[in-house]
């Protein structure tokens, strides 16, 4: 029992510590993700720390069915449901940062060649020798930007479809854990509890000795000196 106590409070902290980082990463994007490349960065590490993060809610949920007594049962179990509303909670918060930091991302690159467009005109209008070879440039700047927003196109289509594969399996149970809250409260709860139980467990184990070594003593009190 004492192992399994030990394995419970592991698992809860290792989840504590991903929640806690995922939420970082997610803050990240949206105070630091303004160009593809860091967008691109950040997501995936976020997608990787809430997968390791879903692994973790389902080793829990397994030494929730593990458990002798059902009272430690029904509280590990209701904690799991708890978490795995948090983690949707999470994955869809990581959605809106992307599709936000994408739209800045996109504004950017538009306010950008707009201009640049605005200079190359200003200059064409005064010097006409030159305006040939600048409507060139406009027209190489104007496709450019068609090349870049359709590739930052493609690179949001995938960001979603990703989120989206990854969050399906958890929003689904979004409705059977609506009125679950307050994780953090429970996973303290808990180690509080496994802590006072491994305290109770020692105490029986010192007094169960004491006992033996009484006995012990008084078979030999009785057979030495005997009335």
């Amino acid at each position: 029992m004492a192992a399994e106590n030990i394995h419970v409070r592991l698992c809860l902290q290792d989840i504590i510590k991903l929640d806690l980082e995922a939420k970082a990463l997610i803050q990240d994007i949206k105070d630091h993700a303004d160009t593809v490349d860091s967008l691109d960065y950040f997501s995936t590490q976020a997608r990787e720390k809430l997968k390791t993060l879903r692994e973790k809610i389902d080793d829990l949920e397994q030494l929730g069915h593990e458990q002798d007594q059902e009272s430690d049962k029904n509280a590990i179990l209701a904690n799991v449901k708890t978490l795995k509303q948090t983690l949707s909670g999470t994955l869809s918060s990581l959605r809106q940062a992307n599709l936000s930091s994408q739209l800045t991302i996109d504004k950017k690159t538009k306010e950008q060649l707009m201009f640049g467009s605005s200079q190359i005109r200003h200059r064409a209008h005064g010097n006409k020798e030159t305006l040939a070879k600048m409507a060139v440039d406009i027209t190489e700047s104007l496709l450019s930007l068609n090349r870049t927003i359709a590739g930052q196109v493609t690179h949001s289509e995938s960001t979603m479809t990703a989120l989206v594969n990854s969050s399906q399996s958890v929003s689904q149970m979004q409705d059977e854990f609506r009125d679950m809250g307050g994780h953090i409260q429970h996973s303290h709860r808990l180690l509080t509890k496994y802590g006072r139980r491994e305290l109770t467990d020692k105490l029986l184990i010192f007094l169960a000795l004491i006992f033996f070594f009484a006995t012990v003593l008084y078979i030999m009190k009785k057979r030495v000196w005997p009335s």
